[in-house]
């Protein structure tokens, strides 16, 4: 009988902890304040920042591309950059499920990057190291799907 009653009570220790943890991470719901906007200038300011997916709406599920656009504060396409993008999902502590990259320079400052998959629902960074002649800086894009 303490033997049934121990398991018992093991298995509701379980399912608690679960549904506490499964209410942490998937009903947690992205700052109020959240900035979703698709164009900004870098961390640094070396550059004018604009991310297009070349689908709309973003999807869950479906490997998808987008477009980086890349210019100078005052215009001016940016060249041979040196692009690399990470990202993941902040208050579920893990990043990206894929690895997106750049595939290919399509002209007047734009690149496009491939391999980009969001697995769930929630908020999600894209976050662009570039490195050109202007110099190295980085952009954080937030989408929330």
């Amino acid at each position: 009988m303490k033997l049934r009653r121990a398991v018992l009570i093991a298995i509701a220790l379980v399912a608690v902890g679960l549904a506490g943890w499964a209410a942490m991470h998937f009903l947690v719901r992205p700052p109020a304040e959240l900035d979703l906007s698709r164009s900004k200038p870098s961390a640094m300011g070396l550059y004018s920042v604009a991310m297009a997916p070349e689908i709309e709406p973003v999807q869950r599920g479906p490997l998808q591309a987008l477009v980086l656009t890349l210019a100078t504060p005052d215009g001016k396409p940016v060249e041979g950059a040196h692009i690399t993008v990470g990202g993941g999902m902040p208050q579920h502590g893990h990043g990206l499920p894929t690895s997106p990259e750049v595939t290919a320079y399509l002209g007047d400052g734009r690149y496009r990057v491939e391999g980009v998959r969001f697995n769930m629902s929630g908020w999600w960074e894209l976050k662009f190291a570039i490195s050109a002649s202007p110099g190295d800086d980085s952009v954080t894009f937030n989408l929330v799907l």
